[in-house]
C-alpha cells in the first residue's frame, strides 16, 4: 500500500464540524507510513478538534486504515485548522494590559498604547476582553453595530484611528449587561483570536484584560502562551496592592512582565503649575519593586484636548505614551 491511497480513501470521510470532506476541507496535512509496525501514520486538521464529531471521525479513519487498506493500526494526531491559520500562528507581539481592580485606567492606557503605536508606524489592533465590562469601542467613539464577515465567515474587524478592534460589545445590545458563565466567554475569546480576518501584516495586538485574575486571564494563557503583560495601578497602595497580585498571577501563569504602569499619578495644577498628589504616592514604585520589574511609566491626570480618550502625541500625556510605545518596541523578555 502506498501513501496516495491512504490519502484517497481517507479524504471521502467527512469532517461534520465542517460538513465536507477531508480531501475537499484540505484537511489531510501528512500521510506516512512506519513499515516496521505496519502503522499508518496521520497528521489531519479539523474544522474544530474535540467532542463526539472527532471521536467518530477517528473510528472511521481506523476502520478503513485496518479493515480497507490492511494495516495493523493507524497514529493520528488531529489539529484544529482555525488555530493553524489565526493570528495565534503569526509573527505578532500580543501585549495584555491588566490590573488588580477596576477603576484604574487599564482600558485608557490599553487604547492609548495601540494609538501611539500606531503614531510609530506599527500595525496595532486591539481586543477588548474585557468582556463584563467591554468600554474601548466607546472609548474611541465608536457606533456599535453587528461586525460584518467574509466570504469564509471570517469576523471583520472594524477599524478606528488606524487600529482594528475587536469587541464583545459588538455583539450585545447596547445598555445590556452581559451575564455569560465561564463557557461562554472562553468561547467568545476564542472567536476574537480564531474567527477574525486580522490584518496579516499586524505587529502588535494589545489586549484588553479584564482586572482580577479570573478565567479570561487563564485562558489567555492558553490562547496566547508567548504574550507579554502591562500592569497598571494608581499610585494609591490599596490599588497597588491588588495589582501585584495580578503581577504575580502573570508570573505563575509563566508569561513575561514588560513593566508597571502607574495612572492618574498626579494632577498639575494650572494655577500653580504644582503637581498634586490626588490618590497619592509611591503605588507604581511599590508594585514594581515587588514583581522585580520597571516602572516604565507615570501618566498624570490630565483631559484629552481633541478626543474622549485618546491622546494625540503632540499632547504631553501622549508624549508620555509615544516614549510608553516606543518601550515596549525595544523591551526584550
Amino acid at each position: 500500500m502506498n501513501t496516495k491511497l491512504i490519502r484517497e480513501k481517507i479524504g471521502r470521510l467527512i469532517d461534520e464540524t465542517s460538513g465536507k470532506t477531508l480531501e475537499a476541507e484540505g484537511a489531510i496535512r501528512h500521510v506516512g507510513v512506519d513499515a516496521e509496525k505496519n502503522l499508518a501514520v496521520l497528521i489531519i486538521a479539523l474544522h474544530k478538534t474535540g467532542g463526539e464529531a472527532e471521536e467518530k471521525l477517528k473510528r472511521e479513519i481506523a476502520r478503513v486504515v485496518k479493515q480497507d487498506l490492511g494495516y495493523s493500526g493507524v497514529k493520528i494526531q488531529f489539529e484544529e485548522k482555525r488555530k493553524i491559520e489565526s493570528i495565534v500562528n503569526r509573527d505578532v507581539r500580543f501585549i495584555i494590559i491588566t490590573s488588580g481592580k477596576g477603576g484604574v485606567g487599564k482600558s485608557t492606557v490599553a487604547v492609548n498604547l495601540a494609538y501611539a503605536l500606531a503614531k510609530l508606524d506599527k500595525n496595532a489592533a486591539i481586543i477588548d476582553a474585557d468582556i463584563y465590562g467591554s468600554s474601548v469601542p466607546a472609548m474611541l467613539g465608536m457606533t456599535l453595530e453587528y461586525p460584518r464577515a467574509t466570504a469564509e465567515k471570517k469576523i471583520i474587524p472594524f477599524r478606528r484611528h488606524g487600529i482594528e478592534i475587536m469587541s464583545t460589545a459588538f455583539f450585545t445590545e447596547p445598555g445590556n449587561p452581559v451575564i455569560w458563565r465561564g463557557p461562554m466567554l472562553h468561547q467568545m475569546l476564542e472567536n476574537f483570536f480564531y474567527q477574525v480576518a486580522w490584518n496579516k501584516n499586524l505587529d502588535f495586538m494589545i489586549i484588553d484584560a479584564p482586572p482580577g485574575t479570573g478565567d479570561v486571564t487563564i485562558d489567555l494563557k492558553n490562547i496566547v502562551p508567548t504574550a507579554e503583560a502591562i500592569i497598571v495601578t494608581t499610585p494609591h497602595l490599596a490599588a497597588s496592592d491588588v495589582a501585584t497580585k495580578a503581577g504575580i498571577a502573570v508570573r505563575k501563569l509563566k508569561q513575561s512582565i514588560i513593566g508597571v504602569v502607574e495612572n492618574m499619578a498626579y494632577y498639575e495644577n494650572p494655577s500653580t503649575g504644582e503637581k498634586e498628589y490626588i490618590f497619592g504616592r509611591g503605588g507604581g514604585e511599590a508594585v514594581a519593586e515587588k514583581l522585580d520589574c520597571e516602572l516604565i511609566a507615570q501618566i498624570p491626570i490630565r483631559q484629552p484636548k481633541k478626543h474622549l480618550a485618546l491622546y494625540e502625541p503632540e499632547e504631553e500625556n501622549g508624549k508620555k505614551f509615544i516614549e510608553l510605545a516606543s518601550y515596549v518596541i525595544a523591551f526584550e523578555s
